[in-house]
């Protein structure tokens, strides 16, 4: 929004600059107009970025503030479940990201080269692919000689390997996702307590004299909420894609089932 202000005005300068021009040589009274508008247009622009700068390096100041309000036992925690949490999601988005592969293609190789050369082709195109619907593949290969049953079983039994290779340490986020508020109510209620510790020591129901605690202690949950909600959204994100390379595995397995039975046919 700050920007289509700053757009809008500046474009409002340039054409009021514009019209005085105009005017100026109308009137045969030549004047410095246009250096003034354009002065005015580039102060306006840096005034712009140093408000704008300013309100960003405040909000980050205002989230450091806040933060050291909440206190340093139960922040710091809630702070190591999101670094820790994003650690392990980032790991997994380039995991997943590098096991993801075109299975219609690689579909497409391994029956030219099983058509072409035999078993050992389609392998060799497996082994130089990534990912693992190739895993798959290779395995139900390494089986295609002794019957379809066998590499059936070996695609379906290799196939729960790898669906477990795509899930490991997902459990974990779920884990930070949970612990994060939890650790923030945990603050919030022991911050409640203290703040009722206070009152019965001064044996006055003050406001002023626990509001400041209550918001420390509430602090922590609003926290704790912001953590789980970051991780949350990774999370869903990764599970989607597992959720797809899952998929992918079941339809190229389904395929290469298939193409085994048309190759034995054939043979």
């Amino acid at each position: 929004m700050k920007k289509l202000f700053s757009i809008m005005a500046i474009a409002a300068l340039v054409f009021a600059g514009s019209l005085s021009a105009n005017a100026t040589v109308a009137n045969n009274a030549p004047t410095s107009v246009q250096q003034l508008t354009t002065a005015a247009t580039v102060n306006f622009i840096q005034d712009v970025e140093e408000t704008a700068a300013g309100d960003e390096v405040g909000w980050h100041q205002k989230l450091k503030e806040r933060f050291v309000e909440g206190g340093p036992e139960f922040m710091g925690i809630v702070l190591l479940c999101l670094i820790l949490g994003l650690a392990i999601a980032i790991e997994r988005i380039i995991y997943l990201n590098l096991s993801t592969t075109n299975t219609q293609k690689l579909a497409e190789n391994v029956e030219d080269a099983l058509n072409s050369g035999g078993i050992e082709a389609a392998k060799e195109v497996c082994r130089n692919t990534k990912g693992p619907v190739a895993s798959i593949y290779y395995q139900g290969l390494e089986r295609a000689d002794e019957s379809i049953e066998a590499a059936e079983k070996a695609v379906v039994a290799y196939g729960g390997v790898q669906m477990g290779q795509l899930e490991k340490n997902v459990s974990w986020i779920s884990l930070f996702i949970a612990l994060a508020p939890m650790l923030g109510f945990m603050g919030t209620v022991i911050g409640m307590i203290l703040a009722f510790d206070k009152i019965a020591a001064a044996g006055d129901m003050n406001p002023s004299l626990v509001a400041g605690g209550i918001k420390v202690a509430l602090l922590t949950t609003v926290f704790g909420l912001i953590v789980a909600i970051i991780l949350q959204i990774f999370y869903n994100y990764i599970i989607a894609k597992i959720d797809r390379i899952v998929n992918s595995m079941e339809d190229a397995s389904i395929t290469l089932i298939d193409m085994l039975v048309d190759y034995k046919n054939k043979k």
